[in-house]
């Protein structure tokens, strides 16, 4: 029938509303909370703006779906400030995700803090994101205090890179918790110090030492490696890179009992792929809550498939 004007009554003190409105209410909040899901599965404003008015016939407009984003706050906020208390996280995965916001007409990057905890049953779950203006000793942790003063307990391994301000918030924020040195990333930093023209012996018996979830295994092949390969010059870094950063890189075969998915953050990288997938769209966020409000949906709707999942992440023995 295309659109109808009607006029509403009103009584002076605004009480009175036609109830004939109220059942087709319904499909509006049916069709906005339609395009939050797009805006939040990786639609533009402008995207989403476009397919409404295919569907509907009736234009709406990049500002309009900008601010309808903002009933989006209030549920991050619940979500991002839950309690912890109720479960314990012995494994605690952790990174940093660069994005940028326009402050004062400017462009700048900040960082995402993000931690992923494994709880004892072996479920994995996303317990916080923060945005800060930088990585550093202090940013990690006001991080790590946010997640405790939410009830974060029972931490025993916290994995992640080795950034410098990283390792160092950890060992002052979890005073009798271990440090995993993700592998993945000790393994590149290994091996970009050794040319790759006839290297090939040596990269070979590297990789093999991360295969073992034995440390006193692993120990003995990394102490062969070394008194093979220490006297070739070309070597002498990479074997010094890896007889200095060994032990923390090999903590999960002790704390972990040797799950291999404790040894990296691969989890994490990939959690970080969906939120880049979605925040290259966005390009630039128009300032911080914006920032804050997508890439808390985002993390609040990725678990969904772990939540369905019957297997566990981690098989720990009973």
């Amino acid at each position: 029938m295309g659109t109808l004007e009607l006029k509403v009554l009103r009584t002076r003190n605004g009480e009175f509303s036609p109830t004939v409105f109220e059942r087709y209410q319904r499909n509006e909040q049916a069709l906005l909370a339609s395009m939050l899901e797009m805006y939040v599965s990786g639609l533009s404003t402008r995207k989403v703006s476009k397919i409404v008015e295919e569907l509907c016939g009736k234009s709406v407009s990049k500002s309009f779906v900008s601010s309808l984003t903002e009933q989006l706050a209030p549920m991050v906020n619940e979500w991002q400030n839950r309690s912890l208390s109720d479960k314990h996280y012995p494994y605690l995965m952790t990174d940093v995700l660069y994005i940028k916001i326009r402050e004062d007409h400017r462009v700048l990057s900040k960082s995402c803090h993000i931690a992923i905890g494994i709880t004892d049953e072996g479920d994995r779950e996303i317990i916080g994101f923060m945005i800060q203006n930088e990585e550093s000793d202090d940013t990690w942790s006001l991080f790590f205090d946010y997640l405790k003063d939410r009830g974060l307990q029972g931490t025993k391994l916290i994995i992640s890179d080795a950034h410098k301000g990283l390792v160092a918030a950890i060992r002052k924020s979890f005073t009798n918790a271990s440090w995993q040195r993700c592998q993945v990333h000790f393994l590149r930093n290994i091996l970009s110090s050794i040319p790759k023209k006839n290297s090939k012996p040596f990269r070979e018996a590297v990789k093999a030492i991360f295969k073992f979830t034995d440390i006193d295994r692993a120990r003995t092949a990394k102490n062969t490696l070394i008194d093979e390969f220490i006297d070739q010059p070309k070597c002498a870094k990479a074997c010094e890179t890896l007889d200095n950063g060994f032990e923390d890189a090999f903590q999960y075969t002790v704390i972990g009992n040797g799950h291999n998915r404790l040894k990296s953050t691969n989890l994490l990288e990939r959690l970080n792929q969906e939120v880049r997938r979605r925040e290259k769209i966005i390009r630039i966020f128009p300032n911080r809550a914006s920032a804050n409000r997508l890439i808390g949906a985002i993390l609040m709707d990725l678990p969904d498939e772990w939540l369905s999942s019957t297997r566990k992440y981690i098989k720990f023995d009973q």
